[in-house]
């Protein structure tokens, strides 16, 4: 039996620190509108009165010099605050000085704390969504190097912010930079199994027709994870870089090694946390096409695609990709959601999920148990599969 407690009954019961409220930096709209959608379904379903939307209307404009500002355009006093900022949105534009700019991560930082300044002081507690982690992937110092990561969190710390909710971290040791502050790394494993087997029903996860192939070393621990709920096999590829060059301010990869047992004839699942160029997943994908791999199927929490999409009609048009998974964690091309080879998941409802969890000061484990969710999952679909 499972302890699971609905979302309606957590509303229905109270307890709330104080009045539930998000905000929206720009950039953000379409995942905080699809959190405040989960949220308000369970606070009718739960016959309490609740406000048409729990989301607060708020900008950053700018000044012409460039200069901007936050501004919140309702009362938040004594609410518990909820800011969802999405660093990697490079859709969003401002003028300056007769240009149009596209917003960098620096700039959705920057706004971040711009409506932390504006709620400050009011707010009874101020908790951040940034499912993408700002300065993530710079985590660690190798010589004469900043540590973006690190300090943008003591910043936040800093500012008062008391909860921080990201998912899939690159590095989630990063959250030792600020151990005193709540730091939720969610990973939407469960969600992304979901849409695989609503995309594949009749996969087979048997060890013979299914394998788990890490991309590099670094990507590891998430595939360890996937093969370890699915009970299948795990390979892995480590990367051979030429340490005496350095090419966009990375060591260029000179070959893909593999470590593991053979692919050949399986459903092979490669899982990692972003794709930006996406030239390393997709020589993983040729390297195990040649090694006989039936199917390969990418996984990317982050879809970037910062290299544009033609390579990727490309290696499924030649079978080096069947297609890829990712997820509404950050921002998505229109064309690449219009793409067959495309699989889109909503992660809205497990953020939705926290933010009632902490809103209520209960374990998320209390609302959404993913370990049972998975395993209620991977039953159902054995059962559909017999």
């Amino acid at each position: 039996m499972s302890n699971v407690i609905e979302a309606k009954d957590i509303f229905a019961q109270g307890g709330s620190v104080a009045d539930l409220r998000l905000l929206c930096c720009p950039g953000a709209e379409e995942f905080t509108n699809l959190i405040d959608r989960h949220l308000m379904r369970w606070a009718s379903e739960s016959g309490i009165e609740e406000p048409k939307s729990f989301i607060i209307p708020c900008e950053c404009p700018r000044f012409q010099s460039g200069d901007a500002k936050g501004l919140v355009k309702d009362s938040v006093r004594g609410d518990d605050i909820f800011i969802v900022v999405d660093p990697g949105n490079y859709s969003v534009t401002y003028k300056l000085f007769g240009y149009e700019n596209h917003m960098s991560p620096d700039d959705h930082f920057s706004n971040l704390k711009r409506l932390i300044q504006a709620v400050a002081g009011k707010a009874h507690r101020v908790s951040v969504i940034m499912p993408s982690l700002y300065g993530g992937r710079q985590h660690r110092r190798e010589v004469r190097e900043s540590l973006d990561c690190a300090v943008a969190l003591q910043e936040l710390e800093n500012m008062g912010v008391q909860n921080i909710i990201t998912f899939d971290a690159h590095d989630p040791r990063v959250q030792n930079a600020v151990p005193l502050l709540s730091f939720d790394n969610a990973m939407p494993t469960y969600q992304v199994l979901k849409s695989l087997l609503r995309k594949m029903p009749d996969l087979s996860f048997d060890k013979k027709d299914f394998m788990v192939v890490s991309p590099d070393e670094g990507a590891m621990n998430r595939n360890m994870y996937f093969s370890s709920v699915l009970g299948c096999n795990l390979g892995m590829f480590y990367k051979r870089r030429d340490y005496t060059t350095v090419v966009n301010g990375r060591n260029p990869i000179v070959a893909h090694e593999y470590l593991g047992e053979s692919v050949e004839g399986k459903t092979v699942f490669v899982a990692d946390d972003i794709v930006a160029s996406g030239d390393s997943m997709l020589e993983v994908g040729r390297e195990l096409k040649k090694r006989g791999a039936a199917r390969i199927i990418a996984n990317a929490t982050f879809p970037l695609f910062t290299a544009g999409l033609g390579k990727f009609d490309a290696a499924v048009e030649e079978g080096a990709l069947d297609f890829m998974v990712g997820t509404n964690l950050t921002y998505r091309k229109p064309e690449l959601l219009q793409r067959d080879w495309y699989l889109d998941v909503d992660v809205s409802k497990y953020a939705a999920y926290f933010v009632l969890a902490l809103n209520h000061d209960i374990s998320v484990s209390a609302i959404a148990d993913p370990i049972r969710k998975i395993e209620a999952l991977l039953a159902k679909h054995a059962d559909q599969n017999k």
